[in-house]
Parts: structure tokens; C-alpha cells; sequence
């Protein structure tokens, strides 16, 4: 009865049942091990006991399920413990608009925001940027294959390439003030320059710091607002709880969605400078943007993992730890890695070679996803809180799945050539 749209589930034709950790479960009880982690929704896993338990809680003390924006108590406690963990510790000063569900909806909100405050129409996006299917964030989003029949509906966007993208000698930010300077360039002055740290769907390309900061003063220069999509980079995913921080910038607005409620909830916000907050009452809403679940979940979890610096350093050990074993891989098999904390991959000269990698880790119980332009890059999104065990258990089921594909993939080659 699902339409021809499902994706995910063509690639793991398989039934689940049960969830737990880093762990899903089928409906005959075999276990595979899970480094998708809802395409980055789980940052602390499945089912997560403590979150779980506080939900349970709250539920069965008929405590409020939707609230759209009126006030409640699980609202009321998020904020004040995102603002207290958060916030706060990196004295960064933003007021939080809940948006709607997902991702894409904060990304409307936050593009139709700069649009308002600065009266401009036009936005700056990147190469191989992913920022949501509806039709604001597919303007942004670069993939032709999302883009596909909506392109005619898909205006007042200029692309520029992201960094590294022409290579290491072409610094594409000075591209975009050139741009931006000349008069005759063609291109509109922005409302906002919006991109992604890491690059989640595009490939796992990162920003340098000194490209971004460049970013911020030419944002600053022409009165132009830096938005960062840190939907799926963001809530530690990069090793810190924002993905900008290690970049020292601060973001005008920053869109969250994906692990903000920690228990894969839907939820988004925007994080906004207070003085481009000039919404009017009621001017950007939408009925499910007040999932008091979520909130219970969010708060449960910023105060479980986030208090003390010791998730975050854990983190950062966990992902220097992986990128050690996948650089051995890479320089094994030559390919490259990809990507930065805990949104990590593998990147294959033939995208044929990574799809076969990628069903055959599944057919040994390893759940990962391909992302890059031509989906040549093998992504791995294990949970933060993933034990040493499974990052070592997961790199030995891609060793051994690269081991077998290479020959194979090398074997075919040959044979072409013979001919």
C-alpha cells in the first residue's frame, strides 16, 4: 500500500521489530547494528532508558501532548535547560522559535525570516547542500534527483561552490564577495547566505574555519545574515554541541531539528539573534509545533548528557578513534575519509564499488547509508554514546566487506580490460 517514494527500506528489505541502543531488531529476532541512527535523528541510540523512562512518566501523569504554542510546563523546562546548558556555557544569546516538526520546516522559517528582515528576496546556498523538500528548502538543496519536477517553483536562489569544491587553490568565499561587489554579476544582494558545516547529504565535505569566518565578514560587509543548517550536524554530532563552534563563528540564525529531542521525536527550532526576531504574533505557525513529548525528551537529555563536559570529551574520543581506523581502511584500499566527529565515511573513486561495500556490510548485520552526489561516499552516523566495542565490531564488518568488494570490484576490471 506505500507509495513508490520509500527509500531507505528498498536498501534494508527488512522487517524490525524492536530497538535498543545501538541495536534494531527483526521480527525474527536478529540483531544488526545500527550506524544510520535515523539518518541522525538518535544521537544517543534507540530507546535510550533514562529518556524513555521520563516520557513514560510524564504520560502517565496526563501531562499535556500537543500545545501548538500556548504555554506548558514541558515547554517551559526545555527552555530554561537549553538556555542553562546550552546556551549560557557558550554565551550565546538567542531567542527560539518552534517552528514546526521537521527540519525543512525550520529552514522555511529561518529563510523567510532573513527575507523579512532584510527585505531582499535572494539567498546564497552551496553545492551539494541537502536543506529539506519543501518548496523554500529544495530551492536551497542542490541534488537534482530531490530537485526533480518542482524546478520551475524553485526561484531566487544563487549557487556558489562550497569550500574545496574547485579544489585547494580556489577560495571560493573570495568568489563570493567578488560577486557580490560587482555590480554587473548578475547576482541579487542577499537576504542570507545559508550552509551546512559538514555536509550531511552532499558528501561529508567540511567548512575550514577560515572559510567560514570569511563567510561571517562578508555576511557582516553587505548586511547579509549567515544562517547555518546544523539539523543534521548539530547536538554533538560534530564533537561539540553545535557544529559551528570549532569554526568560531556565530551564526545569525541556526536551524536545529533531527537529535534535538533526543529520543527521535519530531522537532525543530530556530535559533535567532534577538534583534532579528521581528515576527509578528501568529506571522509563521504551524499546529505541530508544540510536541510536549519531544520537549520532556529534550530536556531529559540535555541534562543527562550535556551538564558536564564529559560526553562532549568522550565524543571527541570516539570519533578520533574511528577516524584513526578508517584512515588505515582509506589508505588500504585507497580511498578517502570523509567528514568530521561522529559524521564520518569512506569515499570511493566508483560509486557501483560503495553500493556493493554498503550491501555487504548489511548482509553482516551493519546498517549504513551512502550519501555524496553520485552516492560514493559510505556514511556512518553511529550513535554518540556508541560503546568502543560496537566502533570496533562495525570497522571490522566494513574491512572485511571492503576486502571482498575491492577483489571483486578489481577482478571486474580486469576482465573489461582483457576484453
Amino acid at each position: 500500500m506505500e507509495s513508490g517514494v520509500k527509500s531507505y527500506c528498498r536498501t534494508f528489505p527488512i522487517v524490525f521489530k524492536k530497538s535498543n541502543g545501538s541495536i534494531l531488531s527483526d521480527e525474527y529476532g536478529v540483531e544488526y547494528l545500527d550506524f544510520l541512527s535515523g539518518c541522525g535523528s538518535l544521537n544517543y541510540g534507540h530507546n535510550h532508558p533514562h529518556l524513555k523512562a521520563k516520557l513514560i512518566e510524564y504520560i502517565n501523569s496526563d501531562g499535556v501532548t500537543l500545545s501548538m504554542d500556548l504555554f506548558s510546563i514541558a515547554k517551559e523546562n526545555f527552555l530554561k535547560k537549553f538556555s542553562e546548558i546550552i546556551l549560557q556555557p557558550r554565551n550565546l544569546k538567542y531567542c527560539i522559535q518552534f517552528p514546526g516538526p521537521t527540519g525543512s520546516n525550520a529552514v522555511e522559517a529561518a529563510i523567510k525570516l532573513a527575507r523579512k528582515v532584510t527585505n531582499r528576496s535572494n539567498v546564497i546556498a552551496f553545492t551539494n547542500g541537502f536543506h529539506g523538500c519543501s518548496l523554500g528548502s529544495l530551492a536551497l538543496t542542490g541534488s537534482s534527483h530531490h530537485r526533480g519536477h518542482s524546478s520551475s517553483l524553485l526561484t531566487n536562489v544563487n549557487r556558489i561552490p562550497y569550500d574545496g569544491y574547485l579544489g585547494e587553490k580556489i577560495d571560493t568565499a573570495d568568489m563570493l564577495d567578488k560577486v557580490l561587489s560587482d555590480p554587473s554579476s548578475g547576482f541579487d544582494m542577499p537576504a542570507a547566505i545559508i550552509f551546512e558545516t559538514i555536509q550531511g547529504e552532499g558528501g561529508l565535505s567540511i567548512a575550514s574555519p577560515i572559510w567560514a569566518q570569511k563567510l561571517q565578514r562578508i555576511a557582516k560587509k553587505f548586511g547579509i545574515l549567515i544562517i547555518v543548517d546544523d539539523i543534521q550536524a548539530g547536538c554533538g554530532r560534530s564533537g561539540d554541541f553545535f557544529s559551528f563552534e570549532a569554526l568560531n563563528i556565530v551564526p545569525d540564525i541556526v536551524c536545529l531539528a533531527k537529535s534535538i529531542s533526543g529520543f527521535g521525536l519530531p522537532m525543530s527550532l530556530v535559533l535567532i539573534k534577538p534583534e532579528y526576531d521581528l515576527w509578528l504574533p501568529g506571522e509563521h505557525n504551524g499546529t505541530f509545533r508544540g510536541n510536549n513529548h519531544a520537549f520532556i525528551t529534550a530536556a531529559a537529555a540535555l541534562e543527562l548528557f550535556w551538564e558536564e563536559s564529559s560526553f562532549e570529551i568522550e565524543v571527541r574520543r570516539k570519533a578520533s578513534l574511528l577516524k584513526n581506523i578508517l584512515q588505515k581502511l582509506a589508505e588500504q584500499y585507497g580511498l578517502s575519509v570523509k567528514g568530521r566527529g561522529l559524521m564520518l565515511g569512506l569515499e570511493f573513486n566508483n560509486p557501483e564499488t560503495a553500493a556493493l561495500v554498503q550491501k555487504e556490510c548489511f548482509s553482516r548485520k551493519l546498517i549504513v547509508e551512502l550519501c555524496g552526489p553520485r552516492s560514493e561516499v559510505l556514511k556512518l552516523l553511529p550513535p554518540l554514546n556508541v560503546s568502543d566495542q560496537e566502533l570496533k565490531m562495525a570497522t571490522s564488518i566494513i574491512e572485511n566487506s571492503l576486502s571482498i568488494c575491492m577483489t571483486q570490484y578489481q577482478k571486474n576490471i580486469s576482465c573489461v580490460e582483457a576484453m
